[in-house]
Formats: C-alpha cells, sequence, structure tokens
C-alpha cells in the first residue's frame, strides 16, 4: 500500500492534469496553435445534450452555426434563422461547455444591413447568450461592420469562400474561387478581415491549393471545411460527421459514425418491444411491496 504522501502526490498530479485538461481554449490559444503547427478542431453544436459530448471529447471550438436552420428546423437554407433563435441556441451549447471556445454565428441580416445593427446584434448575442465570439461571412463588403463589431471588444471569426448566406446570389453550392479572379479576391479579402483585427478565419469549399496559401500567407489561423489538408483546422457539421444525415453526401464529409441506422434500430426495438407487451417488464415496473 502506498504511503499518504505518495497518494497526495499522485491526487494532485491527477487534479492539477484535470485541471489542464480544462482550461478554457482563447482566441489566444487558436494563435498558439497556429504557431506551434498544432491542428485545431471545430465542431458544430445546437444543444446542450451534444455540446456537452463535445466539449467532454476535446473539440477546440464549437460552433454555434446558422446551419441549426437546415440541422435542426429542416429549412433549405440558413437564411430563415433569427437571431432570437440563434441566442437560444447558443445559451443551450454555452452551458454544457467548460473548455472549448464558445463562436456563434451572427444570421442573415442581423449585420450586413449597417455596422450599427451588427454592433447591436454582436452584443446581444454576447450578453444573452454568454459566448465568446461571434462569426461573420463576407469580405471587404462588410469591413465596416467587422471594424464596429471589433470596437466593442467582440472577437470576430470570419468566414470566406463559399458563404450559404449568400446561396441565391451564387446559385449553386459547388466550389468557389476557382477562377483566378475570384481566387484573387478571396486571398484580398483574407488580408482585409486580418487586418480589421478578425483571430480566425474559416474558409469553405475552397481548392485546396489556394487554401494553402491564403493559410501560409495570414498570421491567424484559418479552420477549412471542404478546403484541404493545409489549413490551421477543420470543421463539420456534428449532425453530418456522425451520420445522423443521411442523405447529405459532399466528397469534403467524413462519416465518422452511422448514427442514424443505429437510432432508427433503437427505436424499431422499442416500438417492437410495446406491441409485445414486452416493455415495460415487472423490472421496470413499480409495486407496492416494501
Amino acid at each position: 500500500m502506498s504511503d499518504p504522501i505518495t497518494l497526495l502526490k499522485k491526487n494532485q498530479h491527477l487534479m492539477s492534469t484535470y485541471s489542464a485538461e480544462l482550461k478554457r481554449v482563447t482566441t489566444h490559444s487558436l494563435q498558439e496553435m497556429k504557431t506551434l503547427g498544432e491542428k485545431i478542431s471545430m465542431l458544430t453544436a445546437y444543444d446542450y445534450s451534444l455540446a456537452k459530448i463535445v466539449d467532454g471529447a476535446g473539440v477546440d471550438v464549437i460552433l454555434v452555426g446558422d446551419s441549426a436552420s437546415n440541422v435542426m428546423a429542416g429549412h433549405e437554407t440558413t437564411l430563415p434563422i433569427t437571431l432570437d433563435q440563434m441566442i437560444y441556441h447558443a445559451s443551450a451549447v454555452v452551458r454544457a461547455a467548460k473548455r472549448a471556445l464558445i463562436v456563434v454565428d451572427l444570421p442573415f441580416g442581423s449585420y450586413q444591413g449597417n455596422s450599427e445593427e451588427a454592433l447591436r446584434s454582436a452584443i446581444r448575442i454576447m450578453k444573452e447568450s454568454g459566448a465568446h465570439a461571434v462569426k461573420l461571412e463576407g469580405g471587404a463588403e462588410i469591413k465596416e461592420s467587422v471594424t464596429r463589431v471589433l470596437s466593442a471588444g467582440v472577437p470576430v471569426m470570419g468566414h470566406l469562400g463559399l458563404t450559404p448566406q449568400s446561396i441565391y446570389k451564387f446559385g449553386t453550392y459547388t466550389v468557389r474561387a476557382k477562377e483566378e479572379e475570384e481566387a484573387a479576391k478571396l486571398i484580398q479579402d483574407a488580408l482585409v478581415l486580418q487586418e480589421c483585427g478578425c483571430f480566425g478565419i474559416v474558409l469553405e469549399k475552397i481548392p485546396a491549393p489556394l487554401a494553402k496559401k491564403v493559410s501560409e500567407s495570414l498570421k491567424v489561423p484559418t479552420i477549412g471545411i471542404g478546403a484541404g489538408v493545409d489549413t490551421d483546422g477543420q470543421v463539420l457539421v456534428l449532425q453530418d460527421m456522425l451520420g445522423i444525415n443521411k442523405d447529405f453526401k459532399p466528397r469534403f464529409l467524413r462519416r465518422y459514425a452511422d448514427l442514424h441506422s443505429v437510432i432508427t434500430g433503437s427505436i424499431q426495438n422499442y416500438v417492437s418491444d410495446i406491441k409485445k407487451k414486452d416493455f415495460p417488464n415487472e423490472k421496470e415496473s413499480y409495486w407496492n411491496k416494501k
């Protein structure tokens, strides 16, 4: 048997390790990770239960994305979700996450109109949800809004390439910036966002060589989705990578589970057990016995 001093030291070591693991990821942490060449992991979450699992599994950044419009509400695009709805989802995630940096999308219509509206929207998210940062889609055209939000001390993440809030402008979800002119604009927009003070930039569905060039030219981290391996981190929609959304099959998506089949099978078994009067059984029932 170990002596008390040895046990005490062992417990202190375990507690210090546990505390280190729970240390909150910050925008500064992400910058350090880029400097050290450590890749950044990012996933979406929209509710307490799954956010708690994502956070506990060690993901660095949780994105409360406006993709909740598709995943949680069943809309065809991200456009219908409101600021109030984003705050609702973000609040649930904040209550669950103890380590990850929580970034929240400013939804369509909450920042494009003018910089004052952008500031009001960002402040509402930060005050009412307790999140740590916001994300805006676009480059030079939203420079004024980005600058205004940053001036209030709200960290901002940028988003370039395929920007889902502009889907009706593009008319398609195909790869962006394949042509030289659009690629040049994306590089310039990335530099503009960095100069404004964005702590990171999501690069969505652009050619891998372009994403590599942008990532190497920036001091701030890039997070890719469909942008190759050379970005500083990766992000996926949680329900996609878990295989809950069965029919969504873009090239960039790697499914790490088939929860659609697991959940379907479990529910079918539940229904069958009820029909057979097998659930609840005697052990799952309460009786008037002491």
